[in-house]
């Protein structure tokens, strides 16, 4: 009995300074003026794309996926028949293709503002 006696004063002296703090955040004119809401996100206008565009081809012995942004190449994945996939990727966006033996793929990298 004593030790849910300790355990309930606990409790109550927790939600007691709990509530303290709580009243003290918030004091009473502030002096903040509500903030205005921000303007609508335009919508996309026609021939904006979100995402890569993916070409695939297919041939006797690999599958060729070219991914482009803007109409503009910056990676190819070649799925051989026999073996693993490899990369070509254009890392430095001078249009010419790269490749590293063990690559890991790089962070995704989108364009923020171009014009």
């Amino acid at each position: 009995m004593p030790r849910k006696r300790t355990r309930i004063i606990s409790l109550a002296a927790c939600g007691v300074l709990l509530l303290s703090g709580a009243l003290h955040a918030q004091p009473e004119g502030s002096g903040l003026e509500p903030v205005q809401a921000p303007p609508p996100i335009p919508g996309l206008q026609s021939g904006n794309t979100l995402e890569p565009e993916v070409t695939i081809t297919h041939s006797k012995k690999k599958v060729f996926q070219e991914y482009r942004i803007n109409g503009r190449l910056y990676a190819v994945k070649i799925i051989p028949k026999d073996g693993a996939p490899y990369y070509f990727i254009d890392l430095d966006g001078d249009g010419t293709l790269e490749t590293r033996e063990y690559f890991l793929l790089p962070v995704n990298q989108w364009v923020l503002f171009s014009w």
